[in-house]
C-alpha cells in the first residue's frame, strides 16, 4: 500500500510538471488573436497572475493552468499550449537573453468609451474590438465627462469624435440628412442643459476635462478625427474658430495668431481649416497623400523597441508582423512636421514623412492616438455595412487597438520606466 500511495504521489508531481501553466501564443500560430485578449482580460478578472511575454512569439500569454481559461480558449476559439514547468524555465531563459521581457499584469482595467448615445457598437473600431473580444466596457458622453464620471476609469478611449464642434465637417454632404439634424439637435440640447451658448465651447471643456484625467494618470487613446480634433480644440481654448453655418456668428479673424500650442498633447505649429465646406480640419491630417498611394500600396511599418528598456512602446506595438495594411478615415494619419518632438512615434509610412501610430506622456498618464477608421474596412463610409471581425480574426490593426486596451492593466513600475 505505502508502494503503491508513492507511486501515486509520483505521477500527481509529474502531472503539475508536465502541465505547469498555460501559454497563449500570439504568433502565426494563433488562430484567434483578437479573441486570445480577452481570454488575458477575463484571467485578470478571475484574478489569475497574467505573465506578457513581450516579443516572444508576437507578444504571447502565460498563465496558470486553470480548466476555466481552458475552457474559454476551448469555447472562444482561441489557440493554448499546456507547458511544462521545465518548458518555462527555457522560454523565461529565452526571454532573459534576448529583446524580450516578462511583464506581469495586475489587474483588469476599467474602460470607457467616449460615445454618442446614439451610435451602435459598430460604428467605432475600438467598441467593435471590445464586443468581438468580450471585453467589458461603460460609456460616457459630455455630461459623464463634465461631471467628473472619468475619475471611475483606467482607460478611455475617443470615439471619432469632432471636439471642435463643427459636426465632424458634414455640412456641405450631410446638412440635410436625417442624422446629421438630429445629431446637431441633439448636441445643442445637451449644450444648453449643461449651461454652454454654443457646442463648441461645450466641446472644449470637455477636451479640458479628459486632459485633467490624463493629467491624474489616466490612460487615453484615440483615433481618426478625434486625435486632431482634440489636440485642436485643446490649442484653440476659448477662441471662436466656428463658421456662422455651425453657431449662428463668424469666427474670430486673428484666430491663427491665438492659438497655444502648449496646451496640446502631441502636435504644435498646424494652422486650421475653417471652411465649412472643406472636410478637414487643419494641416495635421495626412489623408491626401493615403489616397493618392490606394489600397494596395497603403501601409505603415511599426518600430521595433527595446523590450527591457522600452517597455511601454514594446507593449502598444506587439504583433505578429511588423507591416500592417493603411486605412482611411476622415484623419488618416498624420504629418510628421506637426508632432510634438516629445512624442514617440510607434508606427510610419515609408518613405514618407507620415505618422500613423503615435505615443506619449502627459502628467501621471498617457495618450495614444491611432489615425484612420477601421483597420479592416480601408475607406469606411456613412452607412457602409459593419465590420465582421470573425473574417478578421488575425487582424494586425485592430490588434493594436487591443493592446491599447490591456497594456494598462501592467505592473505599475514598468509604466513609469
Amino acid at each position: 500500500m505505502k508502494a503503491k500511495y508513492i507511486m501515486i504521489i509520483l505521477l500527481l508531481i509529474g502531472s503539475i510538471l508536465l502541465r505547469a501553466e498555460i501559454l497563449i501564443p500570439m504568433d502565426n500560430t494563433q488562430s484567434n488573436h483578437l479573441k486570445a485578449y480577452g481570454i488575458a482580460f477575463a484571467a485578470l478578472q478571475q484574478e489569475y497572475q497574467v505573465k506578457w511575454l513581450l516579443n516572444y512569439r508576437g507578444g504571447s500569454w502565460l498563465c496558470p493552468d486553470s480548466y476555466d481559461i481552458q475552457s474559454l480558449c476551448n469555447i472562444r476559439g482561441v489557440t493554448f499550449e499546456n507547458v511544462s514547468t521545465p518548458e518555462v524555465v527555457n522560454i523565461m531563459t529565452e526571454i532573459e537573453s534576448a529583446n524580450m521581457d516578462a511583464v506581469i499584469l495586475e489587474k483588469e482595467p476599467k474602460i470607457a468609451v467616449y460615445v454618442p448615445p446614439t451610435n451602435e457598437p459598430w460604428d467605432d473600431a475600438v467598441t467593435l474590438a471590445l464586443t468581438y473580444a468580450q471585453i467589458d466596457y461603460d460609456t460616457v458622453w459630455d455630461e459623464d465627462v463634465l461631471t467628473g464620471k472619468l475619475d471611475e476609469f483606467d482607460w478611455l478611449h475617443l470615439h471619432h469624435e469632432d471636439f471642435t464642434g463643427q459636426y465632424g465637417k458634414f455640412y456641405a454632404s450631410y446638412r440635410n440628412a436625417p442624422w446629421y439634424v438630429n445629431d446637431v439637435k441633439m448636441n445643442e440640447n445637451m449644450a444648453a442643459r449643461l449651461g454652454y451658448a454654443k457646442v463648441w465651447q461645450m466641446k472644449h471643456a470637455v477636451t479640458g476635462k479628459i486632459k485633467d484625467f490624463v493629467e491624474k494618470g489616466g490612460f487615453l487613446f484615440a483615433m481618426c478625427a478625434a486625435c486632431d480634433s482634440f489636440d485642436e480644440a485643446l490649442a484653440v481654448g476659448n477662441v471662436d474658430v466656428v463658421d456662422q453655418v455651425f453657431d449662428g456668428d463668424g469666427l474670430d479673424p486673428n484666430y491663427q495668431s491665438k492659438l497655444d500650442f502648449n496646451k496640446c498633447l502631441a502636435f504644435q505649429n498646424f494652422k486650421l481649416i475653417t471652411n465649412p465646406y472643406q472636410y478637414e480640419f487643419s494641416s495635421i491630417d495626412a489623408s491626401d497623400y493615403a489616397q493618392v498611394r490606394g489600397a494596395e500600396q497603403d501601409y505603415f511599418q511599426l518600430f521595433d523597441f527595446s523590450a527591457k528598456y522600452d517597455p511601454v512602446p514594446t507593449m502598444l506595438t506587439q504583433c505578429h508582423t511588423n507591416t500592417v495594411n493603411g486605412f482611411l478615415g476622415q484623419t488618416t494619419s498624420f504629418h510628421k512636421e506637426y508632432v510634438k518632438k516629445s512624442v514617440i512615434i510607434l508606427g510610419e509610412v515609408p518613405n514618407a514623412e507620415e505618422v500613423k501610430y503615435l505615443h506619449g506622456n502627459y502628467g501621471k498618464g498617457t495618450f495614444t492616438f491611432y489615425g484612420g477608421h477601421d483597420p479592416e474596412d480601408y475607406q469606411h463610409r456613412i452607412g457602409d455595412p459593419e465590420t465582421v471581425l470573425d473574417l478578421h480574426r488575425n487582424s494586425p490593426g485592430y490588434r493594436l487597438i487591443l493592446n491599447n486596451i490591456l497594456f494598462p492593466a501592467a505592473e505599475k513600475k514598468k509604466l513609469k520606466t
